[in-house]
């Protein structure tokens, strides 16, 4: 049996940006992934760095310093990430009206702004001008995810961080403490256990008799073959009903529902988003579903039909290029922040999950959590510690 300092679970861009910065500090550290690439959020991601819509004084400074710490990681990881900062365009979905979503959104960190559509279509030639009712714009940043997490997994190892691929299959516990993880093969023991297992993460705690207020939709996208497309911005339908969803299904009065299986808590959504990375491929996307069961199965060709169909109200030489449908899962705690830190009436175990935008503030907020395990006090970070759930988790 080994020891460690730290046990890191999830090798997405959570957990790798976490190891890497606990590495940093001088831990023992174990990132424990199943798969070399997990089909997760990270490899499905959108890429992009809404470090602009903070609301909150936390959120505004995460954005902040967080793009200031994009522009230099390529550098600091030695490899490329692909940062780059775009245009991103953002059309008013139908029966929504620009007046109210420009207010929803006058109190961002840098408040979008309004243009006209010639200017959009000027901005992104394959736009379809008829389908634009009005349009706000962001400067917005960019990143390929994966290779990001890429990055942040090999300078670990750079580190004398280790790096195991298998499943984690419990979390061994003593009383209120966990001592460490069971995987497929054996047991790995440690002073503290971080799980950044994303939209698993409720299932794996649960396994343990643990509850968390975290939660998971089911996020089904598009990957399509650039075919000589090229485009020049990001565009995201407003507002984004993701979030309103994620309000619904993470209310208290629900959490009973959430183990049971089988249960649909809300009606799925589709927020358009449509993008292009630097190596030509396109993402396509994208549909939430709040289903209870993170195995449940959903209509992928029906999916897809109606994904093409809603992103080509806008991009319609876009929507049409072949491609392939995939699904992951995203968490979210009940008020769209983060969970970090320990969790109440636990010892050796601590969470940094439930982004259910990560991006933008995961660097940032990596970098905190470590600077604060080793002894730095800081500003934000029990802000979002779950102590602020500790009324439901009782």
């Amino acid at each position: 049996m080994a020891n460690y300092d730290w046990i890191v679970i999830g090798g997405g861009i959570t957990g790798a940006a976490l190891s890497y910065e606990l590495a940093r500090r001088g831990g023992s550290v174990l990132l424990v992934e199943k798969e070399a690439v997990p089909p997760s959020a990270t490899r499905y991601s959108y890429g992009g760095l809404a470090h602009w819509a903070g609301k909150t004084p936390l959120f505004k400074a995460l954005g902040e310093e967080g793009i200031q710490r994009y522009r230099t990681l390529s550098e600091e990881l030695e490899a490329d990430i692909h940062f780059r900062e775009l245009d991103l365009l953002m059309p008013v979905a139908p029966g929504h009206q620009l007046e109210a979503v420009e207010a929803d959104l006058a109190d961002c960190r840098i408040p979008p702004r309004r243009i006209s559509v010639e200017t959009a279509c000027e901005l992104e030639p394959l736009l379809h001008p008829a389908a634009l009712e009005g349009v706000l714009w962001a400067r917005h940043g960019h990143i390929h995810p994966w290779l990001t997490t890429l990055a942040f997994q090999r300078a670990f190892q750079r580190l004398g961080g280790s790096l195991l691929l298998q499943t984690v299959t419990g979390l061994r516990r003593q009383g209120q403490r966990i001592t460490g993880v069971e995987t497929d093969t054996d047991f790995y023991g440690a002073a503290q256990v971080v799980v950044c297992a994303g939209g698993w993460t409720r299932a794996l705690l649960r396994q343990a008799g643990i509850r968390a207020p975290i939660y998971f939709t089911h996020a089904e996208s598009l990957e399509l073959d650039p075919a000589g497309v090229q485009l020049r911005t990001l565009v995201m339908s407003v507002p984004v009903q993701r979030l309103e969803l994620e309000r619904q299904a993470g209310h208290p009065d629900r959490d009973p529902l959430w183990d049971k299986p089988g249960q649909e808590l809300c009606p799925p959504i589709l927020d358009v988003g449509i993008l292009q990375f630097v190596d030509g491929s396109i993402r396509l996307g994208q549909i939430s579903r709040v289903l209870t069961d993170p195995m449940a199965e959903v209509d992928a060709a029906a999916s897809e039909a109606q994904i093409r169909e809603q992103a080509g109200r806008y991009l319609p030489q876009v929507a049409r290029l072949p491609g392939r449908w995939y699904h992951c899962l995203v968490a979210f705690s009940a008020d769209h922040q983060p969970l970090v830190g320990s969790l109440p009436g636990w010892e050796g175990l601590q969470l940094f999950s439930g982004f259910s935008n990560p991006l933008a503030i995961v660097p940032a907020l990596a970098r905190r959590f470590a600077q604060q395990a080793y002894g730095q006090v800081d500003e934000w970070i029990p802000a979002l510690s779950p102590e602020r759930f500790a009324q439901v988790l009782s």
